[in-house]
C-alpha cells in the first residue's frame, strides 16, 4: 500500500472513530432526556439515593434486586435477572411483563430509539456514581 493510500485510509478511521464517539455522545445525552422520565423515582451520579425505585448508578453487570437498602419485591429478587443491554431493553419496555410481580410502576417505553438512549445515558455512571467519559 502506498504511503499515500495509508495515510486516507488512517485518516478515514480517525475520522469514522471521532464520529462514533460523538454519536454515542450525543445518545447519552438524548437518553439524558428520556431519563427525566425515570426521575421521580431514581436517581444517579455520585449523591443518588434510592427513592421510590432503587439507584440506577452501575447498572450493567449487576445482579437485580441487589442494591443495598433498597427493598426490592420478591419477584425482582428472585428474577435471575442480571442487567445487560438485552436484559435491560426487554425490561424497560414493559417492566410488569418481564417481572410479573414488580413493584415498578412504570408503563415502559415504547420506542426503542428511547431505550438505547437511555441505556447510553445510563452506562455513562459506575458503581460510584462516577460518571465515565
Amino acid at each position: 500500500m502506498s504511503v499515500m493510500k495509508l495515510s486516507v485510509a488512517l485518516a478515514l478511521a480517525l475520522a469514522l472513530g471521532c464520529s462514533a464517539g460523538a454519536a454515542r455522545a450525543q445518545d447519552a445525552e438524548a437518553g439524558q432526556r428520556v431519563f427525566s422520565r425515570c426521575r421521580a423515582c431514581h436517581q444517579v451520579g455520585e449523591n443518588a439515593r434510592n427513592l421510590v425505585g432503587p439507584v440506577l448508578n452501575g447498572l450493567f453487570g449487576r445482579k437485580a434486586g441487589s442494591v443495598e437498602g433498597y427493598s426490592y419485591s420478591d419477584a425482582n429478587r428472585s428474577s435471575g435477572i442480571v442487567w445487560d443491554e438485552a436484559a435491560f431493553a426487554d425490561y424497560i419496555k414493559n417492566p410488569k411483563a418481564k417481572v410479573p410481580g414488580t413493584k415498578m410502576v412504570f408503563e415502559g417505553l415504547r420506542r426503542d430509539k428511547d431505550v438505547a438512549d437511555l441505556a447510553a445515558y445510563l452506562r455513562q455512571f459506575d458503581r460510584d456514581g462516577k460518571k465515565q467519559m
